[in-house]
């Protein structure tokens, strides 16, 4: 198999992390016998600086072109004091936008091993191995107006929360779809009490239901499902819901796991290249010291070969790598506990390919 995937290592930790996974596809393609190949863009702070944009249009067609797009990191707190258009989100948002990346799956495991690195106690993480389907194109993050205005003599601000139907339809299908494959259980999250938006997606949602009648359907507020992940997350197989809801949902579930390092993302659209990222953020302040997680990175490049490519056993191969790193207990810096050795960036990543080798033989 011969693949050309768009690389944006983005800002702060974004390059080493995206290295890593580049080191880990190498290796996968090596032993496999793919050829991978990469063709570099800019996005975020580093494309403001140098481009005076966060997505060049030169960054789209190469994602355009390709197969796949691996994602580091965008934003720091260099940039935080543009303008709206200007900040390094917009480059994210926009590559979501124009490549119709409208599916975000982030799912969030609980490795054994790391137990002891979550804030919560055992007996509740254990087992626990849910996905959140996120919507990524609509909502209020591109809804429109959104702007500052003078109002009865004072500034008044407005964002707008904004959905078609079919943008609902297509992304609460998706978490059926999920959940039919996995245990069988959907939980759509919204707030209905309150937002129009949440009870057409809440009409949408049963009506979808209808179509996969071996799916149990929940419907759960927004303000429960948040206090119900930290309560008894093992209650979830795939959760579903709108932009804004997803993206606070998914980073509070991150903790579960005990760190934003751990966990992978996709972003899928209907049928153009994928992007894979992890979720964590450009973590400026340990930018360059070595100190970043690889991990989350490699596990979406295991998203990416499974995914993207149908390639089951490559991503099986690099998701054994994983358990096996961690539980022989090797650590980075953000997963150890006091006077625990932890490994940099780099030992790390070359611990995993050591492994990597060993269980593929």
């Amino acid at each position: 198999m011969k693949k050309n995937i768009a690389v944006l290592p983005g800002d702060g930790i974004g390059p080493e992390v995206v290295s890593a996974g580049i080191r880990v596809l190498n290796e996968i393609g090596r032993i496999f016998n793919h050829e991978f190949t990469y063709t570099y863009g800019k996005i975020g702070g580093v494309a403001i600086d140098e481009e005076n944009t966060p997505l060049p249009e030169a960054t789209v067609e190469i994602c355009k072109q390709s197969d796949a797009i691996l994602l580091g990191a965008v934003g720091g707190p260099k940039w935080d004091t543009l303008p709206g258009h200007l900040r390094p989100e917009k480059g994210l948002l926009g590559i979501r936008k124009a490549l119709q990346l409208f599916a975000n799956l982030r799912p969030v495991t609980v490795y054994e091993s790391l137990s002891e690195a979550s804030t919560l106690k055992e007996e509740v993480i254990k087992g626990v191995d849910l996905l959140i389907v996120r919507e990524l194109t609509g909502g209020i993050y591109f809804g429109e107006p959104r702007e500052r205005r003078q109002q009865n003599g004072e500034e008044v601000v407005v964002d707008t929360l904004t959905y078609t139907r079919s943008e609902i339809e297509r992304i609460v299908r998706k978490g059926f779809e999920l959940a039919a494959v996995r245990r069988g259980k959907v939980t759509s999250v919204d707030k209905a009490n309150v937002l129009e938006s949440s009870r057409v997606w809440r009409e949408v949602a049963i009506e979808i239901a209808k179509d996969f009648p071996q799916v149990e359907l929940e419907h759960m507020l927004v303000d429960n499902a948040a206090m119900q992940l930290i309560r008894n997350p093992r209650q979830f197989d795939v959760m579903v819901t709108e932009n804004m809801f997803g993206d606070i949902l998914s980073d509070e579930a991150s903790m579960l796991t005990g760190s934003l390092g751990m966990l992978p993302s996709s972003s899928l659209s209907d049928g153009g290249p994928g992007l894979y990222e992890p979720i964590h953020g450009s973590a400026p302040d340990i930018a360059g010291k070595g100190l970043a997680n690889p991990l989350a990175t490699i596990a979406s490049i295991g998203m990416m070969l499974k995914y993207e490519f149908s390639l089951e056993k490559e991503a099986d191969a690099v998701q054994q790598a994983l358990d096996t790193v961690l539980s022989e207990g090797y650590r980075t810096a953000d997963l150890a506990r006091e006077g625990e050795k932890s490994l940099s960036t780099d030992e790390m990543t070359d611990k995993l390919l050591e492994v990597l080798a060993k269980v593929t033989v």
